[in-house]
């Protein structure tokens, strides 16, 4: 009966959360539910983390054969391996004997992969190589590989899909691929890597990344380089912004580094916006954080260049380094932001960078974001709380992402999507 019940109200609440969706203002935030109910994150992760291409990681992580990282996707341990011939692939980090974790560790390299539980064991590509002769004579091996993950490569990224048919991604990858180019992601390290589990639903950390509304009185640090409008078509853009952006982009043109805008819809955009006049990266100073520029660049003076992948990743991408940024929901209320910092592999800790200038600002700048997501996520738990407007000019990320995100789930569950969130541009924020 209880389990009856369980299904009951999983089927209540997703009706409830698909009608919602379909009749709420867009310019609005969302209900409380979307925010803090065990029901509706239960959704999202079935809806968008399940079914949507995930920024797993790097491909640097893994540069060898046998190297590996796992990550947690809700209930879901996934392992990211390089095999033979450079390949790489994922598999649920899931024993096919009787399911425990095979990668314990975060990364690691190895020949084999051996589940510590009873020693079964399997090659790179999956394939089930031993299992004891305790499994008997009859026993098919063959039968039990390790179960796949769609997992896909661009410009240096990977992404994991857990969908047994994951959405169509060529177009952004082939992009990532021309845009990357020059920083040869290959040939990169991990200098840095930060963990911080923030208190608040993952879309309030999305959201806060979508805006940059907050940051004059929020990022000291950050400010020092980040030019906060990234598009010189934004209504709050001078003209000395718009001089600053055309005399970078006649050097890029020069140096044949990509820098035009571009969209795959409301889900993924590539964007190159110089830094402040007289920086080149985002540290303390606005020098280079490492003399060793990245791949085949040679001026470090390429300002930043913003992806963003949609729902989990968002990245700056700078001549001497690069910050990547990963969002994976741990709860209704808790989620893990992991930044890293890569620089040129054969950059020297001590001599060509010092890892503390290097993760100053964003380090900063994550906790004061942290912050300001918990005590967001503190107010909506409140039953004061119903759902703000917008600033249709300050504010549009947001209102994109939260027009993907609602098509999105919609789509997902099979359910009508009205025509407003059927938009590819953020042309009619204005209707």
């Amino acid at each position: 009966m209880k389990l009856l019940n369980n299904v009951c109200d999983q089927t209540s609440s997703r009706e409830e959360m698909a009608d919602q969706l379909q009749t709420r203002d867009r310019f609005l935030s969302l209900p409380q539910p979307f925010y803090n109910s065990p029901a509706y994150f239960k959704h999202d992760m079935e809806e968008v983390f399940y079914k949507e291409w995930i920024m797993a990681g790097v491909v640097s992580e893994i540069p060898k054969k046998g190297n590996y990282f796992t990550i947690q996707i809700g209930d879901n341990p996934i392992m990211v391996v390089r095999g033979a011939e450079g390949k790489i692939d994922a598999f649920y980090n899931v024993c096919r004997h009787r399911g425990s974790r095979l990668c314990t560790q975060h990364r690691g390299k190895t020949a084999k992969l051996v589940c510590p539980y009873h020693k079964w064991t399997y090659e790179l590509d999956g394939k089930l190589l031993y299992a004891g002769s305790e499994m008997g004579d009859g026993f098919d091996m063959a039968k039990f590989s390790l179960k796949k993950v769609h997992v896909r490569t661009g410009g240096g990224f990977i992404f994991v899909c857990l969908a047994d048919e994951p959405p169509a991604f060529d177009a952004f990858l082939a992009t990532l691929d021309e845009y990357l180019e020059p920083y040869d992601m290959e040939n990169t390290k991990v200098a840095v890597e930060t963990h911080i589990v923030e208190k608040c639903n993952w879309k309030l950390v999305i959201e806060n990344n979508r805006e940059c509304y907050h940051c004059d009185g929020s990022h000291p640090e950050l400010l020092r380089t980040l030019l906060e409008w990234d598009d010189t078509n934004d209504p709050r853009a001078d003209q000395a912004f718009k001089d600053h952006v055309a005399r970078k982009e006649a050097e890029w043109e020069e140096e044949k580094i990509p820098y035009h805008h571009v969209s795959a819809g409301l889900r993924n955009r590539i964007v190159r916006m110089p830094l402040a006049e007289g920086t080149v990266s985002m540290t303390m100073d606005g020098k280079s954080g490492s003399t060793k520029l990245m791949g085949r660049i040679k001026n470090p003076d390429l300002g930043s260049m913003r992806i963003l992948h949609l729902p989990n990743s968002w990245n700056h991408c700078m001549g001497d380094h690069l910050i990547t940024f990963r969002v994976l929901p741990l709860g209704p209320q808790e989620t893990l932001v992991t930044t890293k910092w890569l620089v040129h592999k054969d950059a020297v800790e001590g001599v060509d960078y010092d890892p503390e200038n290097l993760r100053k600002v964003w380090d900063a700048t994550n906790d004061q974001d942290r912050v300001l997501a918990e005590e967001n996520q503190q107010g909506i738990n409140s039953r004061a709380y119903e759902p703000g407007p917008y600033s249709k000019t300050y504010e549009f990320g947001v209102i994109n992402f939260i027009d993907w995100y609602c098509e999105r789930v919609l789509d997902n569950m099979g359910k009508e999507v009205p025509e407003k969130y059927r938009r590819l541009t953020n042309v009619d924020l204005e209707s």
